[in-house]
């Protein structure tokens, strides 16, 4: 019988690091997309399951919270549980740490969608695993922070979707939202700071060619809200709130 909770041991490789050695958002992200889908799969509700019948999971929200940074070709334990279900949302929560002391922890909410239109599935008709049950709130689950609807664009880029952005399902690959959010600040700023809690929102998925704007708003020195939005419709595909902490020398 599988284990509902996975654990992977991982050295933090330097491809992955930052300059100061600190693990980039963009790889963390990717960290916990891999164990997710392995841990997924091992229970009966994973790529392999779903894609036959014109299924994929889609990532809907992130709340994430850094107690330190992994850093330095550092040894880390990558831990996931899912959390359970209620009709269109299934929720997961995932640990980095080292040792026994946590670095990282996040909360995740993800729906199912058919793949040819991407209108959202009862998880209840299309899932029969008795690893994934009905989602009762516990202490241990973070609380989602309300994303502000930016006001005033302090800076912003436009990316065009690469093909090296695409993943399986043939849209960007989530982890990519967050390197286009987070581009548009100043490199000074970049280096001085370390992200303290990110939430983020996925609100459309965006393909091959397509050109984004991302737009980056000041709420105060150290709290920035982003908007990645659809160069020609306008629509917004991921919405985000960091908080960052300096850096000391």
């Amino acid at each position: 019988m599988p284990d509902l909770i996975l654990e992977k041991n991982v050295n933090v490789r330097y491809s992955e690091m930052d300059f100061d050695k600190s693990l980039k958002p963009y790889s963390l992200l990717n960290y916990f997309q891999d164990i997710a889908s392995d841990n997924a799969e091992s229970l009966g509700f994973g790529y392999s399951y779903i894609t036959p019948k014109n299924l994929m999971w889609v990532l809907i929200k992130y709340r994430i919270e850094f107690d330190e940074y992994p850093t330095d070709n550092e040894m880390i334990i990558l831990r996931t549980q899912p959390r359970g279900y209620n009709k269109i949302f299934a929720y997961r929560n995932f640990e980095i740490l080292s040792g026994n002391k946590r670095l990282v922890r996040a909360s995740s909410a993800w729906s199912l969608v058919k793949s040819n239109d991407m209108s959202i599935v009862s998880i209840d008709s299309a899932i029969n695993s008795p690893y994934l049950s009905k989602f009762k709130q516990s202490e241990d689950d973070l609380s989602y922070s309300k994303i502000p609807i930016i006001t005033k664009v302090d800076f912003q880029k436009e990316f065009e979707v690469r093909y090296n952005d695409i993943d399986v399902n043939h849209h960007a690959n989530n982890g990519n939202y967050i390197v286009w959010a987070l581009e548009p600040l100043s490199f000074d700023f970049r280096i001085n700071h370390r992200l303290k809690t990110i939430d983020m929102v996925y609100k459309k998925e965006i393909k091959f060619g397509e050109k984004l704007i991302s737009q980056v708003q000041f709420l105060d020195e150290i709290t920035t809200i982003h908007t990645l939005k659809h160069s020609i419709t306008n629509e917004d595909l991921c919405m985000l709130k960091c908080e960052w902490k300096k850096v000391t020398p």
